[in-house]
């Protein structure tokens, strides 16, 4: 694969050094779906327990599919005292990426942990149902049973349901979107804060990035597989809800304060700046950074660079804000 010009000197050296493999982006098929998931599974299988400033529960919040598996990650340490925090701790509200196809919440338990353990925070993670077997709207409500669960039961986590984010990165950054319009548009609970990170937010494929022939580990083709595989045939046709494509959403005014990135060099660069912009207009106050030189997921793979280091800094500074202010209620629009 050819590197792209513009891409950051440090990716490049240690890229160049890498296998082929970590560069290229997945060729996907149904049965490469299948292999991928149980490499993955296998993986996780040898992943170490947290470490002892971290407790992990499991949870389970009734769904319209069943029962939602929900990851519960709590700080070892007893909360501050009742005279100091009344409400309880800020609580972070997370869903994996995976586009649409893969994923499961224990890959960001180290990431997850070193919120917790940073942040003082609690952090619930959603296992959601992942297509194609169960397309859209499964995904999404799934993460909204889950929400709608932590809320319900802040007080038995020790959180504070006014201090409630929700995060998550890629096709999970897309799914907090949409878990946020559904919190605003059902009048569910209250969202004091949305990160965004790398989100997948548009089935159609139209933008000047999301035709870049360059791009590592998830280009074009796999992106419109994993949109088939959530929306079918109706993948980038008029018909499809903002539910499942937040770009879709024609009205962002009363959402929660949103932080939102994305790298110079992958295919959801433009989407999500104009996400951005667009709760910008809407009257959310609105955190949007742009990464030169970097490309989808260049963080995980690579995050002892100095642009991941930088990556990982505004994301945890950003919470840190949010938790601190607690929620305002929705931006005026």
């Amino acid at each position: 694969m050819t590197l792209h010009p513009n891409l950051d000197p440090e990716l490049r050296e240690a890229l160049e050094r890498a296998p082929l493999h970590m560069l290229e982006a997945a060729t996907l098929t149904p049965e490469a779906v299948a292999r991928h998931r149980a490499e993955l599974d296998a993986l996780l299988a040898l992943m170490p327990p947290p470490g002892p400033g971290v407790v992990v529960e499991e949870r389970r919040a009734p769904g319209l599919g069943g029962d939602v598996r929900l990851r519960v990650h709590l700080p070892a340490a007893p909360p501050p005292a009742p005279s100091s925090a009344p409400a309880g701790r800020p609580c972070l509200y997370w869903i994996h990426g995976g586009g649409m196809v893969f994923g499961r919440p224990e890959m960001d338990d180290g990431l997850l942990a070193g919120y917790v353990e940073r942040l003082g925070c609690v952090a619930v993670s959603v296992d959601y149902r992942l297509a194609p077997e169960h397309p859209h709207p499964a995904p999404v409500e799934d993460c909204y049973a889950g929400l709608v669960w932590t809320a319900a039961n802040a007080a038995v986590l020790g959180a504070d349901p006014s201090r409630l984010a929700v995060a998550g990165m890629s096709a999970g950054g897309g799914l907090a979107a949409a878990t946020t319009l559904l919190a605003r548009d059902r009048g569910g609970p209250p969202v004091a804060f949305q990160l965004l990170a790398g989100p997948m937010l548009d089935d159609r494929g139209v933008t000047p990035s999301s035709r870049l022939a360059d791009a590592p580990l998830w280009d074009g083709a796999a992106n419109a597989f994993g949109w088939r595989s959530l929306l079918g045939e109706r993948a980038g046709g008029a018909d499809v809800s903002p539910y499942a494509a937040p770009a879709r959403a024609t009205d962002l005014a009363g959402l929660p304060p949103a932080f939102v990135d994305v790298t110079e060099l992958e295919i959801f660069r433009d989407e999500a700046l104009d996400y951005a912009r667009r709760l910008a207009e809407a009257g959310v106050s609105t955190e949007f950074h742009l990464y030169p030189g970097g490309f989808h997921g260049f963080e995980v793979l690579l995050p002892d660079t100095e642009l991941g280091r930088a990556v990982s800094a505004a994301r945890l500074a950003a919470l840190r804000r949010a938790f601190r202010t607690g929620a305002a209620g929705p931006s005026a629009g």
